[in-house]
């Protein structure tokens, strides 16, 4: 039931893996070529010459800016092996090839590139924060695998661009191992997402940052991750059209986007503007409906950093929930907690409603009102989707009459007995519904043992029961149904912080580790509970917060 989340999680499919199993992947990185020329070079492209230095740029949609490869000695610190294999066709031997190295690190371009930075604007925490854009990122071409689809890697830390305001055009190691590990994780959690191909750092290329914002900067190691998505339009994408009066450009981005990235839209369908902004909500109201279901808050859901293909984009201070809180925050610059786990859905319909008002200038008036009428239902719309989501992971499929308090209660002794989201939902699923307020059949289950404290659990547990028995649903089904949708494991912050710590001593081990043990997260792995990963969170991780600063 998972896949039924994830855009872009055919390469879990049986069929594809099959498929591309058949086919020959190139272990030589040199014939490894674009597409030329991209797609996207039908769009207006800014060249001014300055290509570095930031400036308002006008009528464009990209700037062509080449990359400022890293300097020094350059490590890979990982690789996808899924994502070279199944998006590029790429033996994943060729990962460790000097010239694919080069590749990622900005260094070399294979025939048929065209780097770009994309233009963009965003309301940032709910202000209008004027023009944004790829400050530290390239769109380096497009790639059409043999089985036909289209993939544009993006370099990201890879120098400065037109838009590039406080920073240097750079990443560094820490926040590049979290969002290679997210990216890939996320797949296999069934979550629609960019990927990330490949990670890199340099021994010898230093960055400045005040990781705390306290006044204390010091030096960092600068590292490129290479993702990789089918476009890289957001929502912003269309605000700084409109903020900037250019509604011809934003026609053409309009049309583009619709003709290769919307198929089943018809260009001549005279409703085609309401088509479009319905399945870009639904695409992203699916998405965050996915969120809540792995406990998985992003921290910065500014309009700039929602995607219009609907999938999980600018993974940043994001945090996968331990002990529930329905308020979680994993973002020190959120103080006033805008971007909270359980505020996901309603920021999404904020951000969607400043969506159809930047595509007013190039909507005809009776397309106006019928976006109007379908915004009216997406309230709805994502409250069922959530609420499906969390019934899924109860094991039940129909919507009933009680159903979203029996969430609503289940979660609130989550919180009040401080159980863990991901064990709590997994321990269910593994323990027969008969031995719930058994205690001596929960000794091994140490969230579980948790909440059955919690004031109300006797009873809450009868009502679970009852409403299983309504569904007619087997406990064999329960168990089978649960156990496909709940992890056993999520890429949670001290798992990455562990990782980043042993990867700034240049060992990589823990990081190529966590990567493999995220491409089947529903699986038990001996190696990973060595390691404690289901065992309650060390007490040094609660709390625990990321900041903006990478």
């Amino acid at each position: 039931m998972r896949r039924a989340f994830c855009v872009f999680a055919a390469l879990q499919n049986d069929t594809t893996v099959r498929a591309v199993s058949k086919m020959k992947l190139m272990s030589n990185f040199k014939e490894w070529k674009f597409k030329y020329p991209p797609n996207y070079a039908e769009l207006p492209i800014d060249e001014n010459p300055a290509y570095n230095e930031p400036v308002a740029v006008k009528n464009a949609v990209f700037s062509k800016v080449p990359t400022e490869p890293l300097t020094g000695t350059i490590r890979l610190v990982c690789a996808s092996e899924d994502a070279l294999k199944y998006l590029f066709d790429l033996d994943p031997s060729v990962a460790e090839s000097e010239d694919f190295i080069n590749f990622v690190a900005g260094k070399y371009q294979p025939p048929g590139g065209l780097s770009v930075s994309h233009r963009y604007g965003g309301y940032q925490f709910g202000f209008w924060a004027d023009q944004l854009g790829d400050g530290r990122a390239h769109v380096l071409g497009e790639y059409v695998n043999g089985k036909g689809e289209s993939w544009q890697p993006q370099l990201k830390g890879s120098g400065e661009t037109p838009y590039s305001r406080f920073g240097d055009g750079r990443a560094v190691l820490r926040s590049s191992v979290r969002e290679m590990l997210a990216s890939e994780a996320m797949v296999g959690l069934g979550v629609p997402t960019t990927r990330a191909a490949a990670l890199v750092v340099s021994d010898d290329h230093m960055v400045w940052r005040d990781k705390t914002y306290s006044g204390r900067a010091k030096q960092e190691r600068a590292a490129v991750v290479m993702r990789v998505c089918p476009a890289w339009y957001r929502l912003g994408s269309f605000e700084i059209l409109d903020k900037r009066k250019e509604p011809d450009t934003m026609k053409t981005l309009f049309e583009f986007i619709i003709k290769y990235h919307f198929l089943s839209i018809d260009s001549e369908d005279e409703d085609r503007f309401v088509k479009f902004y319905t399945e870009v909500a639904h695409k992203n109201l699916d998405m965050v409906a996915a969120w809540q279901g792995v406990g998985f808050t992003h921290g910065v859901l500014n309009t700039d950093n929602i995607s219009i293909l609907g999938v999980t984009i600018d993974y940043g201070p994001y945090g996968f929930i331990d002990h529930y809180y329905g308020s979680y925050v994993p973002n020190t610059s959120d103080d006033l907690g805008r971007y909270a786990f359980d505020r996901q859905p309603q920021i999404l319909l904020w951000n969607l409603e400043k969506f159809a008002l930047a595509l007013e200038p190039i909507l005809p008036e009776d397309q106006k009102q019928k976006i109007k009428e379908v915004q009216a239902t997406l309230e709805e719309y994502v409250k069922r989707k959530v609420l499906s989501t969390y019934l899924l992971k109860l094991g039940l499929k129909e919507i009933q009459d009680g159903d979203g308090a029996l969430i609503e209660d289940f979660l609130n002794l989550m919180q009040d007995t401080m159980a863990d989201f991901t064990c709590t939902f997994r321990q269910l699923a593994e323990v027969d519904l008969k031995d719930l307020e058994d205690v001596s059949k929960l000794e091994t289950r140490w969230s579980l043992t948790k909440i059955r404290e919690g004031k109300g659990w006797g009873k809450w547990v009868e009502r679970y029961r009852q409403r299983i028995e309504k569904e007619n649903v087997s406990e064999e089904d329960r168990r089978s149904r649960m156990t496909a949708v709940n992890p056993v494991y999520v890429p949670r912050n001290w798992m990455m912080q562990e990782a980043i710590t042993d990867a700034e001593n240049n060992d990589f081990t823990k990081v190529r580790f966590l990567l493999e043990l995220f491409r089947r997260p529903f699986e038990v792995n001996a190696e990973a509970e060595k390691l404690g990963y289901t065992s309650q969170p060390p007490s040094w991780s609660y709390g625990l917060k990321l900041s903006c600063s990478s």
